[in-house]
């Protein structure tokens, strides 16, 4: 090993919280990767805390910073003081790597006593190479260093069958994180992906996104209410497209209300809505305290909140009206919901302008397509039909909002739960983007089986998602903590240990038309 090259040595400790001693010279940061050389074999270890380390007594010291300090002496000088004071860091090991196979396995071995490190570089990651349909997330980050010559891939229909969660705080890149696959699921047509776009970020109107990649044409379908582009669709639901259960998990409806609806959809399937919304309580014998079907109150409450969540008015002429234009009680917007199912069935990724909708109208809507085609892939399973198809997958923002412990304990089931619980084996998955993953229940984060966690200054979510992660992560919260923005650490049952990467800017990619790596880069899965 080149002396050059050695920024430390083992002094101590024990598995899983080895001491090194820093080299004079060097500067090692929190989640530096570095290589210790063993026979036939090397370890993978990653730097988790660093402290001060001194032959010096404490007081001893502090008397001397005193006399620097109060009476201005700077001129003290120690004898050799590269062997006097320095840094200890503590470290992991995350991999062992033999090198006559290329193999890699959990490390159960310490590294030898005094032994020296080296900081990893882009030849230790070779083993790692895999040719096969996969999403590009990142490069190999070592503490602040990017390798660039060590491209991360994730193999794309198994990471996305067992659902993905993106932890992080306003901020750090989710959204640049989030561009970036689906970027790369663009390349293929292996997973489609519904995503309900609440900031229509996505595409890219007004800048670059989606509709950049080469395969744009073929493989992204856009939906906007407003002003559609040119190659993009209108949005347009028709209110003969939702059935009361839509609403089950998503708003709070009392027994009474639910009935209600219900038993409009039962005397009219395809205008219940309507008939809700142009009944008159009292013109129909609902007065309050009558006997009829339903108290007047009840229907009126129906009323109100179709009226507020999908926004919609009776007109002079008695048509109902969606004021954000999205439902419609005509014609239109009769096989929006089939387009997109088939659209996801083909592998393509659909893509929902849905900022001008609410946050519930919203989820009713992914209700409606997440719905259909969860039954579509259940029914080809029962054919014998599932292999055939591609992996789907549902990415949805603030992800608490339909998979939250108080929501699915207050409410029944919604189809996201659903997903998130069963859809694995229809090869439906999730992914969650969620700032709050401390409110989302266990069993749901374990069936997480990919985190792609960025950085995150809240202790409570930091500890969620160690708790709930694939690798060891009980010595990485302050690791998290001091991630930058676009630095992550993936943790999945896909990778042979926690990968710290940095994901490129997306304009970045886009300038590049990057949809295919670079030849002699090593892929890393």
């Amino acid at each position: 090993m080149d002396e050059i090259s050695i920024v430390g040595q083992v002094v101590g400790g024990s598995f899983g919280d080895i001491v090194i001693r820093q080299k004079a010279g060097t500067n090692l940061e929190i989640g530096d990767l570095m290589v210790s050389e063993e026979n036939g074999s090397f370890l993978i270890l990653q730097v988790f805390a660093l402290e001060y380390g001194s032959q010096i007594q404490d007081k001893m010291q502090q008397m001397m910073s005193g006399v620097n300090l109060e009476q201005g002496i700077v001129d003290v000088n120690f004898y050799e003081p590269e062997f006097v004071n320095y840094v200890l860091a503590r470290i992991k090991p995350l991999a062992r790597v033999y090198r006559e196979n290329n193999d890699v396995k959990i490390p159960k071995s310490l590294p030898s006593f005094f032994n020296k490190l080296r900081l990893i570089d882009k030849d230790d990651l070779k083993f790692l190479q895999k040719e096969k349909e996969s999403i590009f997330v990142g490069h190999i980050r070592s503490g602040s260093k990017i390798i660039k010559e060590a491209e991360v891939w994730l193999p794309a229909e198994d990471v996305f069958s067992h659902h993905v969660l993106i932890p992080a705080t306003t901020g750090r890149g989710k959204s640049n994180l989030v561009k970036t696959i689906l970027w790369h699921l663009l390349d293929a047509n292996k997973v489609g992906a519904l995503v309900l776009d609440a900031h229509d970020e996505y595409y890219g109107r007004t800048g670059p996104g989606l509709k950049d990649h080469s395969k744009a044409k073929d493989n992204l379908v856009y939906y906007t209410p407003s002003h559609p582009p040119v190659g993009a669709n209108r949005l347009t639901i028709n209110l003969e497209s939702i059935r009361p259960d839509h609403f089950e998990g998503i708003i709070e409806l009392s027994d009474p209300q639910l009935a209600a609806m219900r038993m409009a959809f039962r005397k009219n399937p395809r205008g219940w809505i309507s008939d809700l919304m142009k009944t008159s309580a009292v013109d129909a014998g609902m007065e309050p305290g009558g006997r009829a079907e339903f108290a007047a109150a009840t229907l009126m409450v129906v009323q109100r909140k179709l009226r507020l969540i999908l926004s919609l008015d009776v007109d002079e002429e008695q048509v109902i009206v969606s004021r954000h234009e999205v439902f419609d009680s005509t014609t239109r917007g009769l096989n929006t919901v089939d387009d997109i199912v088939r659209d996801i069935e083909q592998g393509k990724v659909v893509v929902l302008d849905t900022s001008r909708l609410g946050d519930e109208a919203e989820l009713i809507v992914g209700n409606i397509i997440a719905s259909k085609l969860l039954q579509k892939y259940k029914d080809a399973k029962a054919t014998g039909e599932l292999d055939r198809k591609p992996v789907a997958t549902i990415v949805i923002e603030e992800a608490p909002r339909v998979i939250g412990e108080d929501v699915l304990k207050s409410r029944n089931d919604n189809i996201y739960a659903t997903i998130a619980k069963e859809g694995r084996k229809f090869k439906v998955g999730l992914t969650a983007i969620t700032q709050l993953s401390s409110v989302i229940p266990k069993t749901i984060l374990a069936n997480m089986n990919t985190k792609i966690i960025l950085g995150n200054e809240m202790k409570q979510e930091r500890e969620a998602i160690i708790a709930s992660a694939s690798q060891d992560l009980s010595e990485d919260d302050k690791n998290i903590a001091s991630l930058d923005k676009g630095e992550a650490i993936i943790s999945s049952i896909f990778v042979p240990f926690a990968m710290p990467i940095k994901v490129p800017l997306f304009e970045d990619i886009v300038k590049s038309k990057g949809s295919s790596p670079q030849p002699g880069k090593t892929k890393v899965f």
